[in-house]
């Protein structure tokens, strides 16, 4: 992922002192694991995962709760504090410090809403159809998840129709059998003159 992490580093910070960079798609399109692969790359970029920030209750509607304990204390170079999310227990635990960093990856369905859209300096949108991705997803959590994925596809159909990301993404990412597939997103003008594999952008990585 040279390249891709090359262009990260480049990027002026966009909340306070922090790049932050998005990393969306429907549920099971494999955002974590890209997350993973490209924070190593990034020599250990923290990542703020939005499954700790929603909960059974605000699965969507989590923005404010995002800004006043993540985005403002990092845009004043402040260490923000947030409570993740325990799924099995249905509660909020302790307090986790989130202190500032050249870049920080922000990853989960709705990452690129709009709210947040002027503090991303790149949004990743992870290219899987919504149908495939939460099959993958159902396949991965099992039976016992069924009834919480029926209401989480309808809520997230819901945000998406409202609230798109992937028309505003700067770059697309598709998994191959090996590796991924980095192309310009709806959010770049295309230039017919540059190829994928053209000076520092990102290129096919399969």
């Amino acid at each position: 992922m040279h390249a891709l992490v090359s262009r990260i580093r480049r990027l002026a910070p966009s909340c306070g002192p922090v790049r932050l960079v998005g990393v969306d798609g429907h549920a099971g399109s494999g955002k974590s694991t890209f997350a993973g692969e490209l924070a190593t790359a990034l020599g250990g970029a923290p990542v703020l995962r939005l499954d700790d920030i929603a909960s059974h209750e605000e699965l969507f509607g989590w923005t404010g709760r995002l800004l006043s304990e993540v985005i403002e204390p990092l845009g004043r170079g402040e260490t923000a504090h947030y409570a993740p999310y325990d799924w099995r227990a249905r509660r909020f635990g302790p307090p986790r410090p989130l202190p500032p960093a050249p870049v920080i990856l922000v990853e989960g369905v709705g990452a690129g809403r709009r709210a947040l859209r002027p503090y991303l300096a790149l949004l990743l949108w992870m290219d899987l159809a919504e149908e495939e991705s939460w099959a993958r997803g159902r396949a991965r959590d099992g039976e016992e998840q069924r009834a919480f994925w029926d209401g989480w596809t309808r809520a997230e159909r819901e945000h998406f129709a409202d609230d798109p990301s992937r028309p505003y993404a700067d770059l697309l990412v598709r998994q191959c059998a090996k590796g991924y597939e980095v192309l310009d997103g709806p959010a770049v003008t295309p230039d017919p003159n540059r190829t994928l594999t053209e000076g520092d952008g990102p290129s096919a990585m399969c």
